[in-house]
C-alpha cells in the first residue's frame, strides 16, 4: 500500500512492504521523497516507531535522478513488534525550509500465530507416593539456607556502602556546577568544542552529540524541561510556547536538533557550512535565551524562599 502527499514540487511517500506481521516477525518500511532542488529532511526515529513497534535497522538515504529531472530520495526502516495488536502508525513528517510534509496513516496488523496449549489442565493419574527422605536431610537444607540468608544480608550491606560512597562523590562533583548559572556552563562547554575541532577530524557524529548533549542540559536548567530524557521533536514541542517571541531562535534549535538526529541515526553527512551553522546557532541559542536581572533576582528569591 502506497500513501502519497502532495504538495508543490515535493512528494513524499511511505509505503510497508506487509500490513500483517507475525509476532517477532520484520518487514520494512521505505520511506521516499520525489523533490526538485529542494532539500529534504526525512523523518528521525530512535529505536522505537511508536509504542510496541521497534527499529532494527535502517538503510542509507539513497538518491535516484529521475527522467523528468527530479530526484528520487530513498529511505527502508526495518521493523518488528512482540505485541498482539493493530498498530495506526501515525504521519510521518519530511521537513523542507520551514514546511513540513505528512504521508498518510499506515495500519500494522500484528498476530499472534500459536495456539494455547489447553493440555496443562488437564486431570492426570494420581502420582505414586513418594519415598520418605531422610531425615537430616532438613537439616542441611536449613543450614544452607541460613547461610544464604547470611549471604545475601552481606552483600546487601555493601551494596548499600557502595552507593553512598558513589553518590557522595556524585554529589561532589556535580554539585559545584549547578551552583553555576545555566548560560556559563554552556558557554563554556560551546567553546570546548569550538575549540576541539573534532568534526574537522571526521568524527561529526560525536561533534554533534557533543553539541546537542550541551543545549539539552542547557535547556533542561534554564527552562525546567526534562530533555535530556525526551527526543527532539519532544523538546521542540515543550519549547515552542516559550519562545513564541522568539520564532527565527525556535526554528535554528529545530534546524540544529534535526540536523544532529539525521547524524546520529541515518548517518547523515553534513556539509562544512551546516557544522559550523549548528554551532553559531547553539551559542545564538543560549546568548539570547540568558534570563534578565529581573528574572534572576527572581529565581534567587524563590530558591532562597524554599
Amino acid at each position: 500500500m502506497s500513501i502519497l502527499s502532495v504538495i508543490l514540487a515535493v512528494v513524499v511517500s511511505a509505503q510497508l512492504d506487509s500490513t500483517q506481521l507475525k509476532i517477532g516477525d520484520q518487514c520494512d518500511l521505505h520511506l521516499k521523497a520525489i523533490v526538485e532542488n529542494e532539500q529534504v529532511q526525512f523523518p528521525v526515529f530512535g529505536e522505537e516507531l511508536i509504542n510496541g513497534v521497534e527499529v532494527v535497522g535502517r538503510s542509507k538515504i539513497d538518491t535516484t535522478q529521475l527522467k523528468d529531472g527530479r530526484q528520487e530520495l530513498s529511505q527502508s526502516l526495518t521493523i518488528t513488534s512482540f505485541k498482539d495488536s493493530l498498530f495506526l502508525l501515525p504521519p510521518m513528517g519530511f521537513v523542507s525550509g520551514e514546511d513540513t510534509f505528512l504521508t498518510e496513516q499506515l495500519a500494522l496488523n500484528v498476530i499472534q500465530p500459536f495456539e494455547m496449549d489447553t493440555t496443562q489442565n488437564a486431570i492426570t493419574d494420581i502420582k505414586d507416593i513418594y519415598k520418605a527422605r531422610i531425615w537430616w536431610w532438613g537439616i542441611i537444607r536449613w543450614i544452607l539456607l541460613g547461610l544464604l540468608i547470611v549471604g545475601v544480608l552481606i552483600g546487601v550491606y555493601y551494596l548499600v556502602v557502595y552507593l553512598k560512597k558513589h553518590k557522595k562523590n556524585e554529589e561532589e562533583i556535580v554539585e559545584p556546577e549547578l551552583l553555576r548559572p545555566a548560560e556559563e556552563v554552556a558557554l563554556e562547554k560551546l567553546d570546548n568544542i569550538k575549540s576541539e575541532k573534532i568534526w574537522q577530524q571526521g568524527r561529526q557524529k560525536e561533534y554533534h552529540t557533543q553539541l546537542t548533549d550541551t543545549i539539552r542540559e542547557y535547556i533542561s536548567r534554564r527552562f525546567e524541561i526534562s530533555s535530556q530524557e525526551q527526543t527532539s521533536e519532544e523538546i521542540l514541542s515543550d519549547i515552542k510556547p516559550m519562545l513564541s517571541e522568539q520564532r527565527e531562535l525556535y526554528q535554528k534549535l529545530k534546524q540544529m536538533l534535526g540536523l544532529a538526529d539525521l547524524v546520529k541515526f541515518a548517518k547523515w553527512n553534513p556539509l562544512p557550512d551546516e557544522n559550523e551553522k549548528s554551532l553559531t546557532d547553539a551559542y545564538d541559542f543560549v546568548v539570547n535565551t540568558i534570563p534578565s536581572k529581573e528574572e534572576q533576582l527572581e529565581e534567587t528569591k524563590e530558591n532562597a524562599e524554599s
